[in-house]
C-alpha cells in the first residue's frame, strides 16, 4: 500500500526539525553537517528549506558563529525536547541484575572524600557526550536548589558546558542569572565565568533581552505608562575614544525645541574619565544623582544626564570589569537598551556591526516601539554623515532599514589657542564656526527627530532641514540648569 503524500510531507518536516535542532546546538552549518554525517551543501539546502517553511531567517551570521533570530530562540526548547525524545527511543536500555534500569539521579549522594580543587578526574564517558535527558536531569537538580549560587551554576552550565552540551539561555534564565549577580548573591568566580562564557559565544537576542529585564528591575525603571521622557539617549563612552561628544549638543538642540530627553551613560574610565560630566556641565545640562532627580530635572529643564553610578553602583562595578578583562562583556551590550525612564522612543549607537541587528531584535522582544540603532565608533548615538550607513529601525514595533548616503566632508578646523573643551563649547555658542562639527550635530539631531516621530515626520531629508533650522535659531546663552548637579532624592 502506497503512503499518502501527506505522510511524506510529515517525514520531511520531521527531518527539518531535527536538522534545526542540531544547527541551534552547533551554531555552524559545517559542524552541524559533520554531526549528522552529511555534506555541508546538503545541510545548507536543509537550512534554506527551514527558512522557507518558517518564513524567517532563523540565523544571523556573525564573525564567530550563527546567531539565532528571536523566532529560532523561541522554539529552541521545544525542538530539543522533540530531538531528545527521538534519541531516547533509539537508545538501548542498559540493565543491571533483576532487569531494573538505574536512574542516576536517584543514586546521587555525598562523596566520602571531596576532590581537591582543580584536580582532574577520569570521564565516565570516554567517547561521545551525555545523553540529552541526563543533561536535563543534572540541570533540573541544580535548578531546584534554593541556593542562589547553585541556581547561577545551573545557568553557567547551560551556557558553557561546551559544544553539544550547552545552549544559549532563555529570556527567563538570563534574567535570573543577572538578577542573582545584581543582588550580590553570586560568587566572584561565577560572575567572571558567566560574563566570559556569554561574551565568547556571543549573546543571543533572547539572552540580551533577559539581561536588560534584570537590570531594569534592579534599578526600578519607570512605568512606561507614566514616562516623563520623549527620547532615551544612552551614552556609554569607550575608554579609548578620542572624539568630541557632539551628540550632547544635538540632544540640547532638541531639548530647546521642547522635546524631553534623558541622557544616561558612563565615561568608561581611562583618558575619557569625566568627559561627559564635564561636557554636560559646560552646556548647562543637569547632572543628576538619582532616577528621581533626573525626572525632576527633565520636568523643569527638558533634559538631564544620569550617570550609571547614580542608577546602580552594582551595575557600575560590572561595567568597570573592562579594566580586568580588557574586553567588553554582555553588560556593555545591555546598557544601550536599558531605557531607565521607559521613554517611548530610544536612539542608540552600537559599535560592533553584528550586534546592531542583535540589539534591534532584543528591542522587539522587550516590546520597544520606536527605536533607531546607529553604527558608530563609540557606544553613543552620534551620526557619521561622512560615510554611508544604514539605520536599523523599529517603527511602531516594525523593523525597517534606512540607507543614509555619505555627504562631502568639510575641512576640519584646527584648535587655535583653546582647549578641546573650550573649542567644543565655542561651537555651540557660535564663537567658532566649524562646518564639519555642525554637520555632525545636525545629522544626529535629524535622526533623533525621525525616531521621535516614529517615522511620521517624513523622509530623513525633511528631518535634516528641521534640525538645521533648530541649529540656526538655537539659544546660545546656555542657561539650562547652569550645569548644576541635581542631588539624589530619596525614592519612596
Amino acid at each position: 500500500m502506497n503512503s499518502a503524500p501527506e505522510d511524506h510531507l510529515k517525514l520531511g518536516r520531521l527531518r527539518l526539525l531535527l536538522a534545526l535542532d542540531v544547527l541551534l546546538m552547533e551554531g555552524s552549518v559545517s559542524r552541524a553537517a559533520e554531526r549528522l554525517g552529511m555534506s555541508t551543501p546538503a545541510m545548507s539546502r536543509l537550512l534554506g528549506q527551514i527558512r522557507e517553511t518558517y518564513d524567517d531567517p532563523i540565523f544571523i551570521r556573525s564573525s564567530r558563529r550563527l546567531i539565532p533570530t528571536p523566532f529560532a530562540e523561541s522554539i529552541r526548547q521545544r525542538l530539543r525536547a522533540v530531538a531528545a525524545e527521538a534519541e531516547a527511543l533509539f537508545q538501548s536500555r542498559q540493565s543491571v541484575s533483576g532487569g531494573v534500569t538505574i536512574d542516576p539521579a536517584l543514586w546521587s549522594g555525598e562523596p566520602v572524600i571531596e576532590a581537591a580543587p582543580l584536580t582532574s578526574r577520569p570521564s565516565i564517558l570516554l567517547e561521545g557526550e551525555p545523553l540529552p535527558e541526563a543533561f536535563a536531569r543534572k540541570l533540573s537538580v541544580l535548578g531546584n536548589a534554593e541556593d542562589a549560587r547553585k541556581r547561577l551554576a545551573k545557568h553557567i552550565a547551560t551556557a558553557g558546558a561546551g559544544i553539544g552540551n550547552s545552549r544559549p539561555l532563555t529570556i527567563t534564565e538570563a534574567e535570573d542569572a543577572l538578577s542573582i549577580i545584581l543582588e550580590g548573591r553570586a560568587d566572584p568566580v561565577q560572575v567572571g565565568a558567566l560574563l566570559s562564557v556569554m561574551n565568547f559565544r556571543g549573546e543571543t537576542a533572547a539572552e540580551l533581552a533577559g539581561l536588560v529585564r534584570a537590570v531594569r528591575s534592579h534599578i526600578r525603571a519607570a512605568d512606561p505608562a507614566t514616562s516623563p521622557v520623549d527620547l532615551d539617549w544612552p551614552a556609554y563612552i569607550s575608554p579609548k575614544s578620542r572624539r568630541m561628544p557632539w551628540f550632547l549638543q544635538s540632544a540640547l538642540l532638541l531639548a530647546g525645541a521642547r522635546y524631553r530627553i534623558l541622557l544616561h551613560g558612563s565615561d568608561g574610565g581611562g583618558n575619557t574619565k569625566g568627559m561627559l560630566v564635564s561636557a554636560a556641565r559646560a552646556l548647562g545640562i543637569p547632572i543628576c544623582a538619582s532616577i528621581t532627580a533626573a525626572m525632576n530635572a527633565i520636568a523643569e529643564h527638558g533634559i538631564a544626564y544620569l550617570p550609571v553610578a547614580a542608577m546602580s553602583s552594582q551595575v557600575h562595578r560590572l561595567l568597570s570589569l573592562y579594566g580586568l578583562f580588557e574586553t567588553r562583556s554582555p553588560i556593555n551590550s545591555v546598557m544601550p537598551l536599558l531605557n531607565p525612564l521607559s521613554a517611548p522612543s530610544s536612539m542608540m549607537g552600537v559599535v560592533r556591526p553584528a550586534y546592531r541587528e542583535l540589539h534591534r531584535d532584543a528591542g522587539v522582544l522587550l516590546g520597544y516601539g520606536d527605536m533607531t540603532v546607529l553604527g558608530t565608533s563609540r557606544d553613543a548615538a552620534e551620526a557619521t554623515p561622512f560615510r554611508s550607513s544604514t539605520l536599523l529601525r523599529l517603527s511602531a514595533g516594525t523593523t525597517e532599514d534606512l540607507f543614509v548616503p555619505a555627504v562631502p566632508e568639510p575641512k576640519a578646523y584646527p584648535l587655535t589657542g583653546m582647549t578641546s573643551l573650550e573649542y567644543w563649547r565655542a561651537v555651540w555658542t557660535g564663537t567658532v564656526r566649524d562646518e564639519r562639527a555642525t554637520t555632525i550635530i545636525c545629522a544626529t539631531a535629524a535622526i533623533a527627530l525621525l525616531t521621535l516621530s516614529g517615522g511620521k515626520a517624513g523622509p530623513l531629508e525633511v528631518c535634516q532641514a528641521t534640525a538645521e533650522g533648530l541649529w540656526e535659531t538655537r539659544r546660545k546663552d546656555v542657561r539650562i540648569g547652569t550645569g548644576m548637579l541635581c542631588p539624589a532624592v530619596k525614592q519612596t
